[in-house]
């Protein structure tokens, strides 16, 4: 069949594709619920208030780093199925991820909602990952509610790809901070009375790698897949920067912003005036040694949930893209010598008029 004779049997479904990388959603995908919890650390930075729980201890109770990261998850999705109005039933897929080998803090912690589970690796992109997928599940009508679900944990994420945290290594100026945070979406297909944005469109991110091997530099490594899926987006939407009132990373940090502002200029392209990182907005660099910022799966995901939804709830902000990035390593591929590569997926967001 050609593509052409492909394009008249899918019909309207057709419209689906904009450009050469992006989606465009005919229906309207509304995000109708979300839940932050976050660490101590992360509750005393400029957020700190925002946030859903707090918690008091990063252990949150638990034997294990690992156990305690697979509760965020746990306790996340349930606190907004409850906002939501809604039952563990109502939820036809959960789609989710963290950074841990296997999945194990999804795995573990999501097991007891007894859901379709869709297991997502992005690295610190899989919030962005696991919006994608699920407002497409709910614009091709295979859905009314999905869940959207990530996590991190700052010890159990140094233990996986550092050193153990008795080891009291050094971190140089450009490392991040993993964020310990859980953050869960409900995505619907109708909008209730209390939806908070719309997913209009989506940009799937490409596998970008510029060859760098830092694991202690994660922002530079991720600018580069960042720049080119903004650049995509900007592209396949035929939009201008100042279409969007903020152009969000996730977890870039100060130094990968740099290195994205630069990326972009180098296409003629100014996000400076947009430009928002997760990664920096969730600490505050004066008085939190953090050095870079924060980073992980949670970082994206809580900021997402308690910051820029508000904004676009209330109007502040109309469109937004939001642009959550995460580095391609495994502790093996590093310690092998790799390059660490970047992916990064953009989601379009707008206030509900």
């Amino acid at each position: 069949m050609s593509n052409q004779e492909n394009k008249k049997a899918l019909g309207e479904k057709a419209m689906f594709a904009c450009g050469g990388q992006s989606m465009k959603f005919p229906a309207p995908v509304f995000i109708k619920e979300s839940a932050s919890i976050v660490g101590k650390k992360e509750g005393e930075g400029p957020l700190g208030d925002l946030f859903d729980m707090v918690g008091d201890d990063d252990m949150f109770g638990c034997n294990t780093w690992e156990e305690a990261e697979s509760g965020l998850q746990r306790d996340a999705l349930h606190l907004a199925i409850q906002k939501a109005g809604l039952k563990t039933d109502d939820i036809r897929y959960l789609f989710a991820g963290d950074l841990l080998g296997q999945s194990i803090a999804t795995s573990f912690g999501l097991a007891q909602f007894e859901r379709p589970l869709f297991g997502l690796y992005g690295a610190c992109s899989t919030c962005g990952l696991s919006l994608s997928l699920g407002a497409m599940a709910i614009c091709g009508g295979f859905a009314e509610h999905v869940a959207c679900v990530t996590s991190s944990h700052f010890a159990s994420a140094e233990k996986e790809f550092r050193f153990p945290l008795g080891y009291g290594n050094q971190r140089p100026l450009s490392a991040s901070w993993t964020v310990t945070g859980s953050g869960a979406f409900i995505l619907s297909g109708s909008r209730g009375e209390s939806a908070k944005a719309v997913i209009t469109g989506i940009t799937p991110g490409k596998i970008v790698d510029f060859g760098l091997k830092d694991s202690m530099n994660m922002g530079a490594c991720m600018a580069p897949a960042a720049a080119d899926t903004i650049y995509r987006n900007l592209q396949d939407f035929g939009r201008k920067p100042e279409d969007y009132d903020r152009i969000i990373t996730g977890d870039l940090g100060k130094v990968g912003q740099r290195a994205l502002l630069d990326l972009l200029l180098e296409r003629e392209i100014d996000i400076a005036k947009q430009h928002m990182d997760c990664g920096i907005e969730i600490f505050d660099g004066e008085t939190q040694d953090t050095h870079a910022g924060g980073s992980g799966c949670g970082c994206a995901a809580t900021v997402l949930s308690a910051y820029i939804l508000k904004k676009i709830e209330e109007g502040i902000w109309k469109r937004v893209l939001f642009v959550p990035t995460g580095a391609l390593l495994s502790k093996t591929s590093f310690n092998e010598g790799q390059n660490v590569p970047g992916i990064a997926h953009g989601v379009v967001l707008e206030h509900i008029d």
